[in-house]
């Protein structure tokens, strides 16, 4: 028997949060002293509250508003957009480098773009659908060999007979 309602994802082959760096996330809590000079004018008690409450308001915030790439139930998720793995051509992913050409001179601009800074990897896959104007899929991942075995592993249960 399966339990569900447990917190457990059934049929996420593949999940990532594109969240921001350790860097990004202390220079973000860094507004929060900025905020407690302003106010500590007023009252010292008030200006540490207030510099507590941005520092983990802004930190909070950038994890919540970092984009999802997953491939669940025969699809590819990456932020607010999603395609079936059926559609999609023979993923290659990149680092170091072609990362970074990949990201930037390389860049088609008619792809569809998930891009994260500080995130090396990227993952480029074909659009194969003919009624597509998105040539391809460009997505950051810090796994890229990872998304890659994910996305060739649903488009062959796709392509599998089940028993």
């Amino acid at each position: 028997m399966q339990k569900r309602g447990c917190g457990i994802r059934t049929g996420v082959e593949y999940r990532e949060r594109l969240s921001p760096s350790l860097w990004a996330l202390v220079a973000a809590a860094v507004c929060g002293p900025m905020a407690a000079v302003v106010f500590s004018p007023l009252n010292t008690t008030l200006a540490l509250f207030i510099g507590l409450v941005v520092s983990v308001a802004i930190v909070v915030g950038l994890l919540a508003i970092s984009p999802v790439v997953e491939i669940r139930e025969g699809e590819l998720h990456a932020g607010r957009a999603h395609i079936p793995v059926e559609l999609l051509g023979e993923p290659f992913g990149v680092e170091g480098d072609a990362a970074r050409t990949a990201r930037g001179s390389g860049l088609d601009h008619r792809a569809w773009h998930v891009i994260r800074g500080g995130i090396d990897g990227v993952v480029t896959v074909p659009v194969t659908d003919p009624e597509d104007p998105t040539p391809s899929w460009v997505v950051s991942t810090r796994t890229p060999d990872r998304l890659v075995a994910a996305i060739q592993r649903a488009q062959l249960r796709l392509r599998t007979p089940r028993r």
